[in-house]
């Protein structure tokens, strides 16, 4: 009698959205998998966070108000819509299911945003063209909207281009960009250029110029230094529209959870690591330590932590090891929760407010890592898109104001502009931020008294999203994704010189963002096979449609360069020719 394969095993540390797609992956390719997370929820940053009831994770509470409402109110800790759906529903094809089966239940968000400027003016953006010819030709006249659809058209290259070249590609090494097909592709995209500096060819107001570039911030950079190639950012919204799930978005992550645990996948929540556990070589892993001192052993480990935090905290030291700490990093946030008693009508699911001095306030966060005098802030309203985020006659309120990250003393030392001895002092940026936001908002699109409606604050500062989620300084957004930060100079996806051991999320390639992260899940699901040499239960995928064109109606055709009309006058002026030549 034949004994029973014994299956490989995996372990996970880390349950955010790279972790679990990455545990469910593997567990569909036969892979014993066992996730381990610090806290105890799922998602990460991707979690909720309740006003009564329940609180999602430890954080620190600010304003607390003259009485609790009625009800549960419910706020997205972090990423507040849904970008690139396709990426979401080919994870899910992946894994033989789907988003709807899952019970996930998208809803598109229109307008995608309203822009509050400094002077009153407003701008809607959406994926109503007629909507967007309007507003752009009000400020930029007929000519105006052909270089919108012009800066579309960029932006579209861009987009495929990054999908296909990047996002479904792993960067192993430099030889990776040596690929022709990305190589041809390399200057189209604009890397060297920034968004502000290709937004001004087509865009040439200023007002804008902010409209179409604010959009960096979703990568912890400004818009005067990320690279013009994330404009597709911009194209996504434009095009494909911006998303919610209903009951916010860690329902994304929990099916993401529930797919796991029937392929197999055990989570045991409330479980620190403590550090990887290496073979007497140190070349070789060979699984996990928890702080309660458990080994657990794996034939291969997916670090899906902090990769600055896994780095420094999980491995031995390392020259590689410190030179990541060095590395640029992406913004922090103040982030405000707030419960309110009632609707703020004037607010829509989406809005942002930008600051008068835009590029001043952005130096303010990337070069001298503070809260900026006059900050751009974005606040979301989730009970306008979904009402079970807050009771009937009430609203749900996320703030996000982005700020510097954390700095040590030895980083704060020489910066410009900066007192070490009174540097990031986060109560009274707390506070400060609080009184800009309540100022703005209010003054510019007429909403009243925002501070007397509100029955409780709970706030995320650098500080605690580095305490809860281990992120290195803060950042929110791992590393930035400056040009020497992407592709092949970004961490790997698999460790340099220890095997068996890979990474995902934000900070390893493809980068951050959830559904960034979600195609980085499948790169590294895949190295992790391939070194197994196990065969991928999955197709290639491609979220632009299912199956084959089968039908000759659907067939695609190229035009011919030339028409049979022009080949027929050409043959006729020939012929034409050919007598007057004879008769000469």
């Amino acid at each position: 009698m034949s004994k029973k394969p014994v299956r490989k095993t995996a372990v996970v540390v880390g349950a955010g959205a790279g972790g679990v797609a990455t545990a469910a992956r593997l567990a569909k390719a036969g892979f014993d998998v066992t996730v381990v997370e610090k806290n105890n929820f799922t998602g990460g940053r991707c979690s909720l966070i309740h006003h009564e009831g329940h609180v999602s994770a430890k954080m620190k509470f600010g304003l607390v108000c003259r009485r609790d409402s009625d009800g549960d109110q419910r706020f997205d800790q972090g990423p507040s819509l849904l970008l690139l759906p396709g990426l979401f529903r080919e994870t899910f094809e992946d894994l033989g299911t789907s988003l709807e089966d899952e019970g996930v239940k998208l809803m598109k968000c229109e307008p995608n945003y309203n822009v509050w400027f400094d002077d009153g003016e407003s701008f809607e953006l959406s994926t109503d063209v007629a909507r967007m010819k309007l507003e752009v030709e009000k400020w930029e006249g007929k000519d105006g909207f052909e270089r919108y659809l012009g800066f579309l058209q960029e932006a579209h290259r861009h987009y495929e281009i990054s999908v296909s070249q990047v996002l479904k590609k792993n960067f192993t090494s430099l030889l990776s960009m040596m690929r022709p097909a990305f190589l041809r592709h390399l200057l189209p995209l604009h890397p060297h250029e920034s968004i502000y500096s290709r937004a001004s060819k087509y865009f040439w107001t200023e007002r804008l110029r902010r409209v179409f570039t604010f959009g960096s911030m979703y990568m912890g950079m400004s818009p005067f230094d990320a690279p013009g190639t994330y404009s597709l950012l911009q194209y996504t919204e434009l095009a494909e529209g911006i998303w919610y799930p209903k009951g916010g978005f860690h329902t994304v992550i929990e099916a993401l959870v529930r797919v796991g645990e029937r392929l197999g996948v055990k989570y045991r929540l409330s479980s620190s690591v403590s550090s990887v556990e290496l073979d007497p070589t140190g070349r070789n892993a060979l699984g996990i330590k928890l702080e309660s001192g458990e080994s657990i052993s794996a034939d291969v480990v997916v670090i899906n932590a902090d990769l600055v935090y896994a780095y420094n905290n999980l491995l031995p030291p390392s020259s590689y090891s410190r030179a990541l700490q060095k590395r640029s990093a992406s913004c922090s946030s103040i982030s405000f929760y707030w419960a309110m008693d009632r609707q703020i009508p004037e607010l829509t699911t989406h809005n942002i407010f930008l600051a008068e001095h835009y590029r001043e306030s952005f130096d303010d966060i990337f070069k001298k890592q503070l809260i900026p005098s006059e900050p751009s802030f974005y606040v979301n309203v989730p009970s306008r898109i979904d009402p079970t985020a807050a009771p009937d006659g009430k609203d749900s309120i996320v703030v996000l104001v982005p700020v510097g990250h954390l700095l040590d003393e030895k980083q704060g030392m020489g910066r410009k502009g900066l007192d070490i001895h009174s540097k990031q002092d986060w109560d009274s940026m707390v506070a400060k931020a609080r009184r800009t936001v309540f100022k703005t908002v209010e003054a510019r699109t007429g909403a009243h008294n925002l501070q007397g409606a509100l029955v409780k604050e709970m706030v995320n500062t650098p500080q605690s999203w580095k305490d809860v989620f281990n992120l290195d300084k803060g950042a929110i957004l791992g590393l930035s994704h400056s040009f020497f930060n992407v592709l092949c100079f970004r961490p790997k996806t698999k460790h340099p010189s220890i095997e068996r051991l890979h990474f995902v999320g934000a900070s390893a390639h493809p980068g951050t963002g959830v559904p960034i992260v979600l195609a980085g899940a499948k790169l590294t699901s895949e190295q992790v096979l391939e070194g197994f040499g196990m065969d991928k239960p999955w197709g290639k995928g491609s979220f632009k449609g299912k199956g084959e064109r089968t039908r000759d109606i659907d067939r695609i055709r190229i035009r011919p360069v030339i028409s049979n009309v022009y080949i027929a006058l050409l043959a006729l002026v020939l012929v034409l020719a050919g007598f007057v030549y004879r008769w000469t």
